[in-house]
Protein backbone atom coordinates (compact mmCIF):
# COMPACT_ATOMS: atom_id res chain seq x y z
CA UNK A 1 0.00 0.00 0.00
CA UNK A 2 1.64 3.32 -1.16
CA UNK A 3 1.39 6.21 1.81
CA UNK A 4 -0.89 7.96 -0.48
CA UNK A 5 -3.27 5.31 -0.23
CA UNK A 6 -2.74 4.47 3.59
CA UNK A 7 -3.47 8.19 4.77
CA UNK A 8 -6.87 8.34 2.43
CA UNK A 9 -7.75 4.97 4.25
CA UNK A 10 -6.56 6.39 7.64
CA UNK A 11 -8.89 9.62 6.79
CA UNK A 12 -12.16 7.22 5.46
CA UNK A 13 -11.30 5.28 8.68
CA UNK A 14 -11.64 8.38 10.88
CA UNK A 15 -14.59 10.10 8.95
CA UNK A 16 -16.35 6.56 9.10
CA UNK A 17 -15.90 6.58 13.28
CA UNK A 18 -17.25 10.26 13.61
CA UNK A 19 -20.14 9.74 11.07
CA UNK A 20 -20.79 6.44 12.65
CA UNK A 21 -21.00 7.44 16.43
CA UNK A 22 -22.82 10.46 15.26
CA UNK A 23 -25.43 8.76 13.97
CA UNK A 24 -25.40 6.23 16.60
CA UNK A 25 -25.94 8.81 18.94
CA UNK A 26 -28.24 11.51 16.85
CA UNK A 27 -31.75 10.14 18.38
CA UNK A 28 -30.42 10.38 21.95
CA UNK A 29 -29.56 14.03 20.77
CA UNK A 30 -32.72 14.77 19.12
CA UNK A 31 -34.71 13.59 21.74
CA UNK A 32 -32.62 15.57 24.68
CA UNK A 33 -32.92 18.77 22.35
CA UNK A 34 -36.74 17.89 21.22
CA UNK A 35 -37.44 18.62 24.54
CA UNK A 36 -36.49 22.19 24.76
CA UNK A 37 -37.25 23.04 21.39
CA UNK A 38 -38.43 20.79 18.10
CA UNK A 39 -36.46 23.39 15.95
CA UNK A 40 -33.24 23.39 17.24
CA UNK A 41 -33.52 19.51 17.11
CA UNK A 42 -34.65 19.61 13.55
CA UNK A 43 -31.64 21.88 12.69
CA UNK A 44 -28.74 19.51 14.62
CA UNK A 45 -30.02 16.68 12.22
CA UNK A 46 -29.87 18.76 8.84
CA UNK A 47 -26.54 20.23 9.84
CA UNK A 48 -25.57 16.29 10.79
CA UNK A 49 -26.46 15.82 7.60
CA UNK A 50 -25.12 18.45 5.49
CA UNK A 51 -21.45 17.85 7.39
CA UNK A 52 -21.81 14.38 5.44
CA UNK A 53 -21.97 15.43 2.42
CA UNK A 54 -19.92 18.52 2.86
CA UNK A 55 -17.02 16.49 3.32
CA UNK A 56 -17.59 14.94 0.39
CA UNK A 57 -18.00 18.23 -1.37
CA UNK A 58 -15.04 19.89 -0.10
CA UNK A 59 -12.98 16.78 -1.26
CA UNK A 60 -14.56 16.63 -4.68
CA UNK A 61 -13.08 20.07 -5.02
CA UNK A 62 -9.74 19.59 -3.84
CA UNK A 63 -9.15 16.63 -6.27
CA UNK A 64 -10.17 18.63 -9.09
CA UNK A 65 -8.03 21.83 -7.67
CA UNK A 66 -5.12 18.89 -7.61
CA UNK A 67 -5.54 16.94 -10.70
CA UNK A 68 -6.00 20.92 -12.93
CA UNK A 69 -2.95 21.58 -11.36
Amino acid sequence: MSPENRNSAIAAAILLAVFGLGAFYMPTVMLAVGNLSTFAAALIAIAFVLAFFGVFWLRGRSQNRRDQS
